[in-house]
């Protein structure tokens, strides 16, 4: 009877270290890396950052909100007439499974905008992000000078 207790144990224990379970939701699939945000006195600025997903399954994240913003966009930038365009992304930013996403200058980024207060470099911010299965990530930005990747922004499209 003791060996058969001491297998059973043994076989729980080695089923709770297997670690591979699915995450419960898109937020807890996702890790955030080096997030920053580009220091602005007033207007809009941009987020960025660098997003992992550990699940099998690809994630999106839909929208954002910061304290700092009247409201966050989620942008890409694209070549319209030779010149880079920042506009809204259509469907959001996808974190293929078991890989990465970057949110980099003059690619894929957050937009804030109508900033509430001015954003001084080295503080932080904080950012939530949404998936679209509706979980949220909250994100901290630290604040840096950044001189920009010479984009216009396409103020006719919101989403």
């Amino acid at each position: 009877m003791r060996a058969v207790v001491c297998a059973l144990f043994a076989a729980l224990l080695l089923a709770g270290c297997g670690g591979n379970a699915e995450p419960a939701n898109d937020a807890a699939a996702v890790q955030v890396h080096d997030a920053w945000v580009k220091a602005a006195d007033r207007g809009m600025t941009a987020a960025f950052a660098h997003l992992s997903n550990r699940s099998d399954r690809d994630v999106r994240v839909t929208s954002a909100a910061a304290p700092v913003a009247a409201r966050v966009e989620l942008h890409e930038v694209a070549r319209e007439g030779g010149a880079p365009t920042m506009r809204v992304k259509p469907g959001g930013f996808v974190v293929p499974a078991r890989s990465d996403t970057e949110l980099t200058p003059g690619g894929d980024h957050l937009m804030l905008m109508d900033l509430t207060a001015p954003l001084a470099p080295g503080s932080d911010i904080e950012i939530t992000v949404t998936f679209d299965d509706g979980s949220t990530l909250p994100i901290t930005a630290q604040v840096r000078e950044f001189p920009g990747a010479d984009e216009h922004y396409d103020g006719g499209h919101h989403g």
